[in-house]
């Protein structure tokens, strides 16, 4: 039988297809709130069937947008929240009604996974489910809401006064991490490569001119340049994938190269819903890029275009060893930790959709 996506499904996949939805943090949002109105109002009468339900969708929102993971990523964070809060309601039952068992500790039914997944019967009805599902989904709508201000809180720790900060492009982490960096720190310089053919980097300046910071905004070509005099790099992240790795904008390659030539630290603000369990399998996997309009590289009816095939990819992969530090709203960690971050997100079985 053919899946089929609901109303709300098709429609998110719609906006963000033809560019309403625009944005990791909405997206995400949005998402949230899809499948909170699913466990609200579809007809499951037991965890397995909401299971299924949520595993269905979450599959065509990978299929439809295979580069935006961050749908994909609060699917199979409810999946594990599902499970999490299924053996919690079976726990306390069990120690309500047989008081033979009252040694046996909540803590150890919880964390012992590995050996509850295999006897625990998700097809049991449980009185309370949905209830507290709706109440966990309100705290992780408040972790959401709360991640850029508790990255930014981390600003005063990772940069001081007379520091030469590059970065590229425009990332919502980023912007409001450096504003918060102005305001507590004194004679910053911020050097901005433009990321082309979109230049996106100029609307990042614009952002942070003020009378107490210097503003550089340099072309890509000058980014290797230009690192010999950065004490920092600061980067956002379209996603951070299982093995540290980063697919970002187009060019964090090229700014991650040219640090580790000058032993440049780069820092990489991602928000832990930009966590996924995903590999790059493959440079020519069209799940991982997607290409522009190169328009704004090359006129189309100029006569080069003739004989000239353009791309212009909007991710690159910058692989782990180019990374030095994560920040998240959880705190800084090595790219090297990231695996355990997934083991407290998701749920090993979640993994592929």
């Amino acid at each position: 039988m053919k899946e089929l996506p609901t109303k709300e499904v098709a429609q998110l996949i719609h906006d963000i297809k033809v560019g309403n939805t625009i944005g990791s943090y909405i997206i995400t949002s949005k998402s949230l709130n899809l499948f909170k109105h699913i466990i609200n109002e579809q007809n499951w009468k037991h965890a397995d069937a909401l299971m299924k339900i949520v595993r269905t969708q979450g599959h065509l929102l990978q299929s439809a947008l295979p580069q935006e993971t961050v749908t994909t990523n609060i699917a199979r964070r409810i999946l594990k929240l599902i499970r999490e809060e299924f053996e919690l309601l079976q726990a306390k039952v069990h120690q309500i009604n047989d008081d033979s068992q009252a040694s046996l500790s909540l803590h150890k039914l919880v964390t012992q996974t590995s050996e509850c997944d295999i006897s625990i019967d998700y097809s049991k009805p449980q009185k309370g489910l949905r209830e507290a599902l709706l109440d966990h989904l309100q705290e992780i709508e408040t972790e959401l809401e709360t991640s850029c201000e508790n990255i930014c809180i981390q600003a005063e720790e990772h940069i001081h006064s007379s520091e030469v900060i590059l970065t590229l492009g425009h990332s919502r982490s980023v912007e409001h991490f450096l504003k918060r960096a102005i305001k507590k720190r004194q004679s910053l310089t911020i050097i901005i490569a433009e990321c082309a053919p979109d230049c996106r980097g100029h609307n990042l300046a614009a952002s942070l001119a003020t009378g107490n910071v210097e503003i550089i905004v340099i072309p890509d070509s000058a980014i290797f340049a230009m690192m010999s005099r950065v004490n920092k790099v600061i980067i956002g992240t379209h996603s951070v994938l299982a093995n540290g790795g980063l697919r970002a904008a187009c060019g964090s390659h090229t700014v991650a190269l040219a640090a580790k030539h000058y032993s440049v630290p780069v820092i990489v603000l991602a928000p832990m819903y930009k966590l996924s369990p995903v590999y790059l399998c493959s440079y020519e996997q069209d799940a991982f890029n997607l290409v522009g309009c190169a328009e704004n590289v090359i006129s189309y009816d100029s006569l080069a275009a003739r004989f000239a095939k353009v791309y212009s990819p909007i991710f690159d992969y910058v692989p782990p060893e180019l990374v030095t530090l994560f920040i998240s709203n959880m705190g800084g960690h090595a790219p090297s930790y990231v695996y355990r971050l997934l083991t407290e997100l998701y749920h090993p079985e979640d993994y592929v959709m």
